[in-house]
C-alpha cells in the first residue's frame, strides 16, 4: 500500500536559496530567467544578491541549472521534474470505463537500490502496489506508460473482481491524503508574507504529486484535490505575472 506523507504546519521549514530558485524556475515557462530577474524575484523571500549568486554557482556545478551568458535555466534532469509537476497540477483524465492498468514486475535478481528506484518510479506513475510485484490503478489518466517499462515488467488491462471503491481504499490512504490537503489549504489561506506563501505552496506541489487522481466515483465525498490544484494554479499565475512585470 502506498503511504501519503503527512504535511502539517510544523513540517514547512523555510526555503533555502536553492529551493526558492528551483521553485521559481519550475513554475516558469520556459524555465529560464536572467540573473537580474532572479535577484528581484528572490528578494521578497529574504535571499540577498550575494547569497543568490553563490547558490546559482553551486547549482550549475551540481547539474541543477545550465547557464547561457547571464540567463539561468533548468537542466534536462529538472525539466523532467517540471513536466511531472505540470502533470500533477493539470491532472489530465478521461472518462473511466472500469478498466484498470496493471503492471507485473517480471525481472528478478535486482539489488535493493534498483528495486527501490523502480518502486519510486511506479509510484510516480500513480500506480499502487497490491502485493509485491503487482501494481495497478484505474485506467482514467490520459497517458501511456513509458515504453522502457517493458524491460522489467508486463502491462495489462484488468478488471478486478473486487468492488472498485473498496480496492481503491485499500491501495491509497485517501482519508489521510484528504486531511493533509485540507490542512495545507488552510495554511495557504492564513499565510500572508511572500516567503510563508511560497513555502506553503511548495508543500502543496509535493502533496499533489501524491494525489492518485482517481475517478470521482472512487473518492470520498468532498475530495479536496481539485480545490488544491486550483489554489496552486492561481498562485503560479501570480508568481509568473510578478516576474514578467
Amino acid at each position: 500500500m502506498n503511504v501519503s506523507p503527512q504535511v502539517g504546519r510544523a513540517d514547512l521549514p523555510p526555503l533555502s536559496a536553492r529551493s526558492v530558485v528551483l521553485s521559481l524556475l519550475l513554475g516558469t515557462h520556459p524555465p529560464e530567467l536572467p540573473v537580474k530577474e532572479l535577484v528581484r524575484a528572490v528578494e521578497p523571500f529574504g535571499v540577498g544578491g550575494s547569497t543568490l549568486r553563490a547558490a546559482l554557482s553551486r547549482m550549475v556545478a551540481a547539474g541543477d541549472l545550465r547557464r547561457t551568458d547571464a540567463v539561468y535555466g533548468l537542466s534536462d534532469r529538472l525539466l523532467t521534474r517540471q513536466r511531472r509537476q505540470d502533470e500533477a497540477v493539470e491532472a489530465r483524465t478521461r472518462a473511466w470505463d472500469g478498466d484498470w492498468e496493471m503492471v507485473v514486475i517480471t525481472t528478478t535478481g535486482r539489488g535493493p537500490a534498483e528495486r527501490a528506484e523502480l518502486r519510486t518510479r511506479l509510484a510516480t506513475l500513480r500506480l499502487a502496489e497490491l502485493r509485491e510485484g503487482v501494481w495497478l490503478r484505474p485506467a482514467n489518466l490520459r497517458r501511456t506508460l513509458p515504453k522502457d517499462l517493458a524491460q522489467v515488467a508486463q502491462t495489462y488491462a484488468a478488471r478486478p473482481a473486487r468492488p472498485a471503491r473498496e480496492l481503491a481504499g485499500e491501495l491509497w490512504p485517501l482519508d489521510s491524503w484528504a486531511g493533509t490537503a485540507r490542512a495545507l489549504r488552510a495554511h495557504v489561506a492564513d499565510a500572508r508574507l511572500p516567503a510563508d506563501r511560497f513555502t506553503a505552496f511548495a508543500a502543496v506541489v509535493r502533496h499533489l504529486l501524491a494525489d492518485p487522481v482517481l475517478p470521482p466515483g472512487l473518492l470520498p465525498a468532498g475530495w479536496p484535490g481539485p480545490e488544491l490544484r486550483a489554489a496552486y494554479a492561481d498562485f503560479q499565475r501570480e508568481i509568473t505575472g510578478a516576474i514578467g512585470r
